[in-house]
């Protein structure tokens, strides 16, 4: 069994895995109308991922961790990074990087599509197919109140990125 780790707002908790953010709005790797649920290999991904996305200056109030336990016999599909256009980190990202996403929704052969992050080299995000016939075994293990540390939403001065007491012990 496979845990893997998305961050919601309260608002869509109650139905974590509908994948209807991704009909709503598409992302990376899907277009709007598409239905997949996104998630992380890691808690820190997830959490990298769903920042790069919040608006500094009105962040959510609530958010919600939702982490998602997967058999290790369901069926999967890995986009091999050498297999990408050179630009596919871009922002935003070529209209082809979508259609890999939209095309493993329809063809529903795989119940899960791990992709590489845009925002963390090295590491995957999980696409899960909500119309696969085995995501019924794909079940929410736990959900919790998250916050981010408030240092991630502090303006730093120019030049300043390290704090005081760093400053004073660096030789």
């Amino acid at each position: 069994m496979s845990r893997v780790h998305r961050i919601v707002r309260e608002a869509f908790s109650a139905n974590p895995l509908d994948g209807e953010g991704s009909f709503r709005f598409g992302g990376r790797w899907s277009s709007a109308g598409t239905r997949v649920v996104y998630a992380a290999e890691h808690l820190s991904l997830a959490m990298v991922e769903y920042f790069v996305h919040i608006d500094s200056e009105d962040p959510p109030k609530v958010l919600i961790l939702v982490s998602i336990e997967i058999p290790d016999t369901l069926s999967r599909m890995r986009i091999d990074i050498d297999s990408l256009p050179s630009d596919w980190r871009g922002a935003p990202p070529p209209g082809e990087i979508a259609r890999i996403g939209d095309a493993f929704a329809a063809r529903v052969t795989e119940a899960l599509l791990w992709v590489p992050s845009a925002v963390v080299r090295g590491e995957f995000n999980v696409m899960i197919n909500p119309a696969h016939r085995d995501f019924k075994q794909v079940t929410v293990a736990d959900t919790e109140r998250f916050t981010y540390d408030p240092r991630f939403y502090e303006r730093r001065p120019k030049g300043g990125t390290r704090s005081r007491a760093l400053r004073t012990r660096a030789v």
